[in-house]
């Protein structure tokens, strides 16, 4: 094999201390007029690669130390170091002030005219069932009543057997409901939370039911087979129909306001006896049905283990609908499910 030739070695040629001061005059002079221009952080950045770069003006220039005589090395280092650190503190000014540019720029962009008119938002508001609600339960329990919840899913027992109606009493076609599964259905009435609570406590009972109940209702203008209902149920030692009275009068003067006269009509439910429709009116106007009631029936009271003739109670119910229909003049029960924002937004 024929042996490989060897690498010529590449000579510089000697340089003397004042042509390195002429080249570092010509690298101020070159500098000056390119960092003239450089004004974003992409020019800066290019500007340090051109001059302090591994193959920029003033790096190659200190490759040129090793080609002068020992002698002139020395001050040709302090020459070169002196050019780097202008170049080096003029770059970092540099960048300072296009970095402030740049976010001077961005913020411009960003800036918000605060004199122009802001983007309006809708407030929400409480459905008009809730608002309704919400106020006949702070009467109640400014009267002293708590409030009192159950389950929607009822069971047969709960829902008619223990308020008197049994499987083949008439009451059952017009309450018979949505029947999940043998024995369980969805309750016709807050009744049942009534039911519960007796069983769950002994007398005094002072309490308000509300909640959703369910019929079998075709829609129409007055009915819907999802309702809202609040009942109201006190047992207690020596109440009398003149309770009932009473606590009536406060209600109606509280929602509906003074000046309303009220009377009671004979009527039927399976579990008061004796049991009464209320009217208002406030005259000369017409008379309005607004709630069933009545005194608790002795064997619902027997049912739920208490003493009939210990203990005596009154109930009765009214729909938060029909409420909400009297307060505002609202003619169809369908618009409080529809929710149709020009509806809804007025209350």
């Amino acid at each position: 094999m024929c042996p490989r030739p060897a690498r010529a070695r590449i000579i510089q040629p000697a340089m003397m201390l004042d042509e390195l001061q002429a080249r570092c005059e010509a690298v101020r002079r070159e500098w000056a007029q390119a960092s003239a221009s450089a004004r974003d952080p992409a020019g800066v950045e290019a500007l340090r690669i051109k001059f302090l770069g591994r193959k920029g003006f003033v790096t190659t220039a200190f490759a040129a130390l090793r080609t002068l005589p020992p002698e002139e090395r020395a001050a040709a280092g302090r020459l070169l170091n002196a050019l780097k650190g202008e170049i080096a503190s003029a770059l970092e000014a540099l960048q300072a002030e296009a970095e402030r540019e740049t976010v001077e720029a961005r913020l411009a962009a960003e800036r918000y005219d605060l004199t122009l008119p802001g983007s309006w938002r809708p407030v929400g508001r409480l459905h008009p069932l809730t608002q309704v609600r919400r106020e006949i339960e702070d009467i109640f329990m400014k009267l002293g009543f708590d409030v009192a919840s159950g389950p929607e899913l009822e069971t047969d027992y709960y829902n008619f057997e223990a308020l008197a109606i049994g499987a083949d009493h008439p009451a059952r076609d017009e309450w018979d409901s949505f029947y999940i599964a043998d024995g369980l259905l969805l309750r016709t009435h807050t009744s049942p939370v009534q039911i519960r609570v007796m069983k769950s406590q002994p007398p005094p009972v002072r309490i308000v039911c509300p909640g959703r109940c369910y019929r079998r209702d075709n829609p129409d203008a007055t009915h819907s087979p999802v309702f809202h209902q609040i009942e109201l149920l006190w047992v207690e030692k020596g109440l009398t129909f003149a309770h009932l009275k009473w606590i009536l009068r406060e209600f109606v003067t509280e929602f509906f306001g003074p000046g309303y006269e009220m009377r009671f009509a004979a009527d039927f439910f399976p579990f008061t006896e004796p049991s009464a429709q209320v009217h208002i009116r406030k005259p000369p106007g017409e008379w309005l049905e607004i709630m069933g009631a009545g005194m608790v029936d002795p064997a619902v009271l027997a049912e739920v283990g208490y003493d009939p003739e210990g203990v005596t109670g009154f109930a009765f119910g009214l729909g938060v609908e029909r409420m909400a229909m009297l307060r505002w003049g609202i003619e169809d029960i369908r618009l409080f499910f529809q929710n149709d924002i020009r509806f809804l937004s007025q209350f």
